[in-house]
């Protein structure tokens, strides 16, 4: 039978009007599942039924050490059953639904180690202002917020993560419980990483007028007992959920902000319930000072005092660290999750280099405004090739190395490296599809080399979640796309112009001769 006629209609469509539904509608709510509701309503089906086979026939199949041309890829359930041959996969599943990938690639899910997703509201203003952001705001754009906006932000957040081809998020960040049940709506494998701190007298992150006027930091066993049992609390609601879409992991907010029994009580939390755990670490040089001034050590040297370094343990940023940092973080085997793109925004390089050579696995994150692991990819490469002092510049790292970062790597750093991060029988149904008919992807000698450095996130033409489409020829299954982004919108406009109104925004440009 040839494969047009045994293509599905596919899904129907969201109506295009934010009046159509409420906030409350667009968005999943506390656990009351309305965007579920919203989706069986409307006849809008993301997920097909379990028993559902998909064969994608006569495509490229791309992992970081081989490319295989012409094949078929089947996904029976939600794992990956065969590759090979098209005549042959067709043969032996005979009633499966077909794609056509014909001029696509398909490429594992791009895994995002780091993210701070509500963050999005302070895109165009916390990207120029260095770290911490130093415009000093009148008022901040997050305290003017109401009712389920925060939750709107993560859902964006959602949209942009999944156009740019990221199949697991990690969400960095406090009281999650708020959000968790719009994200687990959106169809994405999530890592809900919840974040505690114990000091009650370090607001954190640190900055230079922090470090000026800090005193030696006070550790709250109240504070530490409510975060912990936020964590047990998320913990028990959520890991396993989502036919076990959602994983919780234990985190500490900061070095700076976290009393050794934290650190031991989260590494604990960790170590018992099987997961992976993680911190901000060395991201600023006041950070740094601080740590030295109150504690005697900087920052890597205190977590491996208190037993919080190891192999569970990814890390995030490592900005600013020495000969002495790398080499603990190397024997103790920590992941490193690189931010490239923000970092190259905060005006820093990482050593991913010298991190890399210490025995550091490397994972890759966005981090704050944006959730774009693609342009990460890029910037990695980019940065890290600058930063190598190699005696001929430009071989190393190869865009095989940063697709490997973004998906073998990510896939360590979040515990699942056995059914994640590559393209192979017996692993989970995480993918995207490559469009390589576009004008910057012909010819290409190398696909991978290619798409990383030519390539934009509209080429992903669909992406696929525990072997069910959340997009499909570019249009997200998961959520009324159009509604949440006119909505989203409508909030930015009002909140930045409050802002804007309570005092001007002093961009420091560069001086130029006249």
């Amino acid at each position: 039978m040839p494969s047009s006629s045994r293509r599905s209609s596919g899904p129907s469509q969201f109506p295009h009007s934010a009046g159509n539904l409420s906030r409350r509608q667009l968005l999943a709510g506390t656990g009351a599942g309305a965007a579920a509701l919203f989706l069986e309503q409307s006849g809008v089906q993301a997920q097909a039924p379990s028993g559902t086979t998909v064969i994608f026939s006569h495509t490229t199949v791309v992992t970081v050490d081989a490319v295989q041309n012409d094949v078929a890829l089947a996904v029976q359930g939600d794992t990956i059953v065969a590759i090979g041959p098209t005549d042959r996969i067709l043969e032996t599943y005979p009633r499966a639904e077909v794609y056509d990938g014909r001029g696509k690639a398909l490429l594992p899910g791009l895994i995002n180690c780091h993210a701070h997703m509500a963050a999005v509201l302070a895109r165009g203003f916390n990207e120029d202002f260095g770290f911490p952001n130093s415009a000093r705001l009148a008022i901040q754009p997050n305290s003017l917020l109401q009712g389920e906006e925060a939750t709107l932000m993560v859902t964006v957040a959602a949209l942009e993560a999944i156009r740019t081809g990221t199949t697991t998020i990690v969400e960095n960040t406090g009281n999650i419980s708020r959000n968790a049940a719009a994200l687990a709506q959106t169809g994405l494998r999530c890592v809900f990483a919840e974040s505690v701190r114990d000091s009650e007298n370090v607001a954190g992150p640190m900055s230079p007028a922090g470090l000026a006027k800090s005193v030696a930091p006070r550790f709250s066993p109240r504070l530490r007992d409510e975060g912990l049992q936020r964590i047990n609390d998320l913990f028990t609601t959520w890991h396993g959920a989502k036919q076990g879409r959602i994983s919780v992991f234990p985190a500490a907010a900061l070095a700076e902000t976290s009393s050794p029994e934290l650190l031991q009580a989260v590494r604990a939390f960790a170590e018992q319930h099987d997961l992976g755990y993680t911190i901000h670490l060395s991201q600023s040089r006041p950070e740094v000072d601080f740590m030295v001034r109150h504690h005697g050590v900087r920052p890597p040297a205190f977590l491996d005092k208190h037993g919080f370094l190891g192999p569970r343990l990814f890390a995030a940023h490592c900005r600013y660290v020495d000969a002495a940092d790398i080499a603990v973080l190397g024997r103790s085997g920590t992941i490193i999750t690189h931010q490239a793109a923000m970092a190259a925004n905060r005006g820093v390089s990482p050593p991913i280099p010298a991190l890399r050579a210490a025995g550091c696995p490397i994972a890759l994150g966005t981090d704050n405004n944006t959730n774009d692991v693609f342009e990460v990819m890029r910037i990695a490469l980019l940065t890290e090739r600058i930063r190598r002092d190699d005696a001929t510049p430009g071989l190393q790292p190869q865009p095989e190395d940063i697709l490997q970062d973004a998906t073998q790597g990510g896939a360590r750093a979040v515990q699942q490296g056995k059914l994640l991060g590559s393209l192979e029988a017996g692993k989970k149904a995480d993918l995207l599809v490559l469009d390589t008919q576009r004008a910057h992807l012909v010819p290409a000698g190398r696909i991978v080399s290619a798409w990383i450095h030519n390539g934009q996130p509209s080429d992903i033409e669909s992406v696929m979640v525990d072997g069910q489409f959340v997009m499909r020829n570019r249009k997200v299954l998961t959520m009324d796309e159009d509604s949440i982004i006119a909505e989203a919108d409508k909030v930015g406009r009002r909140v930045w112009s409050q802002v804007l109104a309570a005092g001007p925004l002093e961009v420091p440009r560069l001086s130029r001769q006249r």
